[in-house]
């Protein structure tokens, strides 16, 4: 014979259930905030810690703080690099620091492997930080590694010289940096025609957002927006590329 239900005991389990989902929430909602400012907590101590051990072997003993106070204070070799680099700038735009400056690179470009290091590294420097307002100022999609599969791509700059000349034609190429997840850091220099690269309106920074989450984290849509040009580059520069 089957016992009557008791509704006080189906309150009870339904009272449990629900604090125990209302438990799980808060505790997903506190991974959800906690999570990203403490893996940026993370990589910013261990980003200083890193520039300590290489800058301040190299700083003199007596002007390191921590033989006053006695402790170890993390991010004072950042403060030492930072004021370092300053001087640096500071005395290669006078007229001694540009004399060295190019007495130090004739030096360098007669080691053949070293010259190509180095020239290497200075022209990617160059590009990175003197011409910020030129790179990587635009998300895009590309059909990549074959038609019908979309990757997404950052456009750098129109190809120039004698890619351009070989592979271009008719239509200039677009050099187009497509990064790997979900390290962005990574990827590879694609060059497409420009009718087979799409613009899109998200930031460079929704874009890369959405490569190291690997398709989890999608920008808000965006209402379309006028057609802008794909890169802006001065006429001057635009027409040196063609020849």
């Amino acid at each position: 014979m089957l016992e009557p239900l008791d509704p006080h005991n189906e309150d009870t389990e339904r009272k449990k259930s629900g604090l125990l989902g209302s438990l799980r929430a808060s505790f997903l909602t506190g991974i959800v905030v906690i999570a990203p400012i403490g893996l940026t907590v993370y990589l910013l101590w261990t980003i200083m810690g890193w520039i300590d051990s290489v800058v301040l072997p190299l700083v003199p003993g007596p002007w390191r703080p921590e033989q006053y106070i006695g402790i170890n204070l993390r991010g004072v070799g950042v403060i030492f690099f930072i004021l370092f680099t300053i001087i640096i700038g500071w005395v290669a735009k006078g007229l001694i620091g540009r004399s060295m400056l190019r007495w130090a690179e004739g030096l360098v470009d007669q080691m053949p492997v070293v010259r190509s290091i180095y020239n290497g590294l200075k022209q990617i420097a160059e590009t990175v930080f003197a011409q910020q307002d030129s790179s990587f100022e635009k998300a895009c999609l590309v059909e990549y590694p074959s038609k019908g599969i979309y990757a997404i791509g950052f456009i750098s700059t129109n190809a120039k010289g004698e890619v351009n000349r070989v592979a271009g034609g008719a239509e200039p190429l677009l050099s187009v940096f497509v990064p790997t997840t979900p390290n962005p850091t990574s990827g590879f220099l694609l060059f497409f025609k420009q009718s087979e690269v799409t613009v899109l309106d998200m930031t460079v920074e929704d874009a890369a957002k959405l490569v190291i989450s690997a398709g989890l984290v999608y920008p808000d849509d965006l209402p379309k927006k006028e057609p802008a040009p794909l890169v802006n580059i001065p006429d001057k520069v635009a027409r040196e590329s063609w020849r």
